[in-house]
């Protein structure tokens, strides 16, 4: 019989996340509640039954197969509860780089990073913090071993440990890029518009900065600075994601398939009157909204591999969102899966997310690869779940460090068309992720 245990009620379950820190290979999928609009639940785990890392080059074999087959043998003895987001599966991350084991890609960004390009979890228990209902339940699977279930019992209801290592960044944060080279990359983007190659491309740049401590600590300051709804902080021996996403990218619920993509952004202002005149100069930008309309041209082609035929809907185009550093243009679309697919090959079918690729999805890809120098890895891959009652929700890696090797990194970008004005584009990736870097700057 499945075992579900209320527990007293956290508004920060940031205190109970560090309680299982220790177990190993924790994870918080963190709605960052009350202060981030529109999240609900929290979910946290750690100690993992298997794991499985994936690195192409490295490993063989169709990564979301090992996962379906990880997931198919375990759930034969599990028990389903569809009225939780979560009751046990799998949890972890996928990196943009994964997308190489679906298309061919050419090899020529520098690929300097350790982490692996997938690294997910098979988690028999988890705790749900639902803010809405401000409750808290501890879910654990019958197949977990009595004296597991009690280290968990054990670690939830111990002391918080002392954080007393803090985080200090040991150098400022510097671009890979200068913004000359900024700008020629974009010429030569806009060459390829003209040319017809594409229509648009995602061009990002990363900023590194040394540091030392605890990426937890980090990633505490990072969540009071920026609230996000598909925030998230996975942990491992190889690295710590640190993940302030405001970006859903597939919700599985039942047969209901959405997925909200980003594009169009505008900084915030502090005062009211030119904060408001910022939003609705978005609102009504035709650049923005055909930027965003070709990627919602491109996610109904990608949901309808695995959907049901004539089920993909687009019932909400070019809303507002407005979160603490920026406003942003998102779409909202719908489909019904087919019967005889499943949230994995979902997932597969859709990556990496068509908002932080470009289109066409594999011509921009190629470009990405030729302009940026450095390889991706975990930004604009995606981090979430897959429960065993079929559910799964994933975030689109956007506001995401990557802490590794004595290093953290943090990347920025955005989608250019052929009417982009470079200095603006430029500006607009600090505009995404300044207060994430003055953060972090202001521990040095």
């Amino acid at each position: 019989m499945i075992i579900r245990r209320s527990l007293p009620y956290l508004a920060d379950s940031s205190r109970y996340f560090a309680r299982i820190r220790p177990l190993g290979y924790p994870v918080l999928l963190d709605s960052c509640q009350p202060a981030a609009p529109m999240g609900r639940y929290d979910i946290l785990s750690a100690a993992p039954v298997e794991l499985i890392r994936y690195r192409q080059g490295q490993d063989s074999g169709c990564p979301f197969d090992r996962l379906q087959q990880l997931l198919d043998r375990y759930a034969v003895e599990c028990q389903p509860q569809p009225e939780l987001p979560f009751c046990g599966g799998l949890i972890g991350h996928f990196g943009y780089d994964l997308g190489r084991s679906i298309e061919h890609l050419p090899q020529l960004a520098v690929n300097d990073m350790a982490y692996p390009d997938m690294q997910v979890g098979l988690y028999l228990w988890a705790l749900i913090v639902d803010h809405q209902t401000e409750r808290c339940e501890l879910v654990m699977q019958p197949t977990m071993a009595d004296a597991d279930q009690q280290r968990v019992l054990d670690a939830l209801e111990g002391n918080e440990p002392d954080d007393g290592s803090g985080f200090q960044l040991t150098a400022p944060f510097r671009a890979n890029v200068s913004a000359d080279q900024y700008r020629q990359r974009l010429q030569r983007i806009d060459d390829y518009i003209h040319a017809g190659d594409c229509y648009q491309v995602n061009f990002a740049q990363r900023f590194t900065a040394g540091f030392s401590g605890d990426p937890w600590q980090a990633y505490l300051k990072l969540r009071q600075q920026a609230p996000t709804p598909f925030a998230a902080y996975l942990e491992s021996p190889e690295g710590a994601v640190l993940s302030l996403s405001p970006e859903r990218f597939l919700e599985l619920d039942g047969q209901n398939v959405v997925t909200k993509p980003i594009k169009g952004t505008r900084p915030r202002a502090a005062d009211p009157a030119e904060d408001q005149a910022l939003a609705d100069e978005l609102l009504g930008s035709s650049k923005d909204r055909a930027e965003n309309l070709m990627i919602v041209d491109l996610l109904r082609n990608d949901l309808s591999k695995a959907c049901r035929f004539g089920s993909v809907k687009v019932p909400k185009l070019f809303a507002l969102e407005s979160y603490a550093n920026v406003h942003h243009l998102v779409s909202t679309v719908t489909g019904e899966l087919d019967k005889d697919s499943s949230a994995l090959a979902l997932l597969r079918s859709c990556f990496p997310g068509g908002s932080i690729t470009g289109a066409p999805k594999l011509r921009a890809m190629e470009i990405i690869e030729e302009l940026e120098p450095h390889r991706r890895n975990i930004y604009c891959g995606s981090i979430g779940y897959v429960s065993f009652c079929g559910r799964m929700d994933t975030s689109i890696c956007i506001r995401t460090l990557l802490a590794e090797q004595g290093k953290i990194h943090c990347w920025a970008g955005g989608g250019i068309v052929a009417d982009s004005e470079i200095d603006l584009e430029y500006q607009e990736t600090f505009n995404k992720v300044n207060n994430l870097l003055k953060t972090l700057e202001a521990t040095l």
